[in-house]
Parts: C-alpha cells; structure tokens; sequence
C-alpha cells in the first residue's frame, strides 16, 4: 500500500494591477473580451473505455451525465470500447487492486468504476494535487450503474495518485 495522500484545499486566485501597458484602450478591449470568452461555459468530457460485453457501464455513464445538471452543453460524452481495458488502465496509471469494470477520463481525472456523481464533484471542486484520480475496486452493489433494488453493499471512493492514496468517501451497506 502506498502512502495517504495529503492535500490542502484550493487558494482564492489574486488579482493583478494594470500595468502602463494594459491601460492602452486596444488592450483593455481586447483583454475584456478574451475574459469574457474564457469565462463562458464549455461543455466537460467524459471519455468511458469499456469492454462491449457490460451493460452496467452504460448505467453509470447515464448516472455520469447527471453531474452537469440539466444543461444541454454541460456534458459530451464519449464511449470507446475495448477488449483490452488492463492496458487502458495501466495507461492512465490505475493501479491493479483498484480496478473495475470501465474507467473514464473527466477533466483530466481517472474516474475508476462506479464512483458517485458527488465524489466526482466534489474532485472537479477541490482539484487537490497529488490526486491523479478516484476508484471504486470492483463492482459493489448498490453503487452508480450497479443498483439491484434497495441493496447495498458497503463500498470506499480511494484518491489515488504517485505518492499514494487514501479513502476519499465511504459508503455503508444497507
């Protein structure tokens, strides 16, 4: 086992001063404008590899698209299936013991498995460093795609990343 991952939370940005350079009226307009694009809402990713004989990695790519809310732009999604997922894996550096069932790609995140919309939000939120991504090893009842009923099996969201991981949420059985 690696070591735990520690993280501090994301700093507010800082505000520059203008400088001599950025009063120039063509500057400030053009500034203003490439702002006012930066800031416009782009549409997030998620790029599944899956193997085409499981069903429930659809399941949790529907589950996926509810992240972004009910904006149409807010999710494309992606599905490349793949009959050799280990290499995918190890390419996105997935560590063996943390593996499932499909693993996708978000904003430059693994997600590993069934993890929850909340978990994934609250990652895109923080954004800690270390953190290459979140797995659920396995296939837990009751987690994102693998519903049967009001089943559940107790289940942990792991941060994962070079340094190590460390539990990032733990779901009990019910």
């Amino acid at each position: 086992m690696g070591r735990d991952i520690w993280y501090e939370p994301l700093k507010e940005t800082e505000t520059m001063t203008l400088s001599a350079l950025t009063r120039s009226p063509l500057v400030l307009s053009l500034g203003l404008a490439l702002t006012a694009c930066a800031g416009a809402a782009q549409a997030t990713e998620i790029a599944m590899y899956r193997d085409p004989n499981c069903g429930c990695c659809l399941a949790w790519l529907d589950h996926a698209k509810s992240w972004f809310g009910e904006a149409e732009d807010g999710v494309t999604t992606r599905t490349i299936e793949s009959q050799n997922l280990a290499s995918v894996k190890e390419e996105f550096g997935v560590p063996a013991d943390l593996a499932s069932c499909h693993t996708a790609i978000v904003e430059g995140y693994v997600i590993e498995g069934h993890v929850p919309a909340a978990d994934v939000q609250r990652l895109l939120a923080e954004r800690p460093e270390g953190v290459t991504g979140l797995a659920v090893p396995g296939m837990p009842v009751g987690s994102p795609g693998m519903e049967m009923g009001d089943r559940k099996d107790a289940y942990q969201v792991i941060a994962f990343g070079p340094e190590g991981r460390a539990v990032w949420a733990s779901y009990p059985a019910s």
